[in-house]
């Protein structure tokens, strides 16, 4: 049987599967509406939606669209019967978007403009199903006092003005928990706008750190501001932070978050994009094999697919291509 794909660049790409697969999702599902974990080898189809928040940061920096389109594609060569759903350049049009999604991506800006605060009953009606949340970094920072409290009773943490902070630094992850979203992957270290002293739940017993290191000093060093720095960050210097996590809702779905996603050059370091594979099969209930999502490294050509701006004319391929090897030889 064939899988067949359907493309539209602005509004969705939907890659749909056979009856027969749609089927055994149903056979997944237990009595209380939350479907039953997978098991490895099973043929069981999970649907995983992405929401891709409109352009905003200029090439190569918070990439929505091309982030999560490519996401999409490398968890489809890790999961064949897996089905996935883009909706890009923002919240979806269609009421259905969210429906019967086993798990749902935002990857967008936050602030006042965050579209999980502008669409928290849309969540909750899917989360209430069953569906599991991964959050990737702006997308954190919610300012509406309900959205966070939503947030954080989904997946565990958000990030808060005044309390959290973003600076850029290279996090050095010397060691990783054992959970199957790090099945797979071994200690990296990386450069990115690393969010970190999140706000998280208080009963932090279904909360599980999965990348945790110490910010360089001068990070917390920065004025007072709702981003830059705060007297309760500068208190912490030399302390460990956590900068992913994952989280088991009481009432049985997951959540993931991850503050890390400016560079989207990052997504071609095999370990850092393995683990938010990871992340979002496992919140869509995927058992994880364990030696994680293996997916091919992104060339050149698939990065620079789908970005918002056309590069730069100083752009050079080349240092893109030795970091990426640089990275992938460790």
């Amino acid at each position: 049987m064939k899988t067949r794909i359907i493309l539209c660049r602005f509004n969705q790409i939907v890659v749909s599967i056979p009856s027969l697969m749609l089927l055994l999702v149903a056979m997944g599902v237990g009595r209380d509406g939350i479907a039953s974990e997978s098991q490895p080898g099973q043929q069981v189809s999970k649907k995983i939606v992405f929401i891709a928040g409109r352009p905003s940061h200029g090439f190569g920096s918070h990439e929505h669209n091309a982030g999560c389109l490519l996401l999409a594609k490398k968890l489809k060569e890790a999961l064949p019967n897996v089905e996935t759903v883009v909706y890009t350049n923002g919240w979806p049009q269609q009421t259905d978007a969210l429906t019967d999604a086993d798990a749902i991506v935002i990857f967008a800006d936050g602030g006042g403009g965050n579209i999980i605060a502008q669409h928290l009953d849309e969540l909750q009606k899917a989360i209430d199903k069953g569906a599991g949340l991964a959050v990737l970094h702006y997308a954190l920072d919610i300012a509406a006092p309900e959205g966070r409290e939503k947030l954080k009773s989904w997946i565990g943490g958000y990030y808060e003005t005044y309390w959290s902070v973003n600076p850029h630094w290279r996090a050095e992850f010397k060691a990783l928990p054992e959970h199957p979203i790090t099945r797979g992957v071994r200690p990296f270290a990386i450069d990115d706008e690393w969010y970190y002293h999140m706000r998280f739940v208080d009963d932090t017993t279904r909360l599980v750190p999965i990348l945790t290191a110490i910010p360089p000093d001068s990070t917390r060093e920065r004025p007072d501001g709702p981003h830059s720095g705060n007297p309760t960050v500068r208190s912490r210097k030399g302390m460990p932070e956590h900068v992913a996590w994952a989280y088991e809702r009481p009432d049985g779905g997951r959540g993931f978050g991850f503050t890390g996603g400016h560079h989207h050059w990052n997504w071609a370091h095999d370990q850092f994009r393995t683990l938010v594979l990871n992340a979002i099969a496992w919140c869509a209930r995927i058992e994880i094999p364990e030696q994680g999502l293996r997916t091919t490294t992104p060339t050149i050509e698939e990065l620079l697919a789908n970005q918002d701006e056309p590069p730069p004319a100083n752009f050079q391929p080349e240092t893109i291509k030795r970091q990426i090897e640089s990275w992938n030889q460790q």
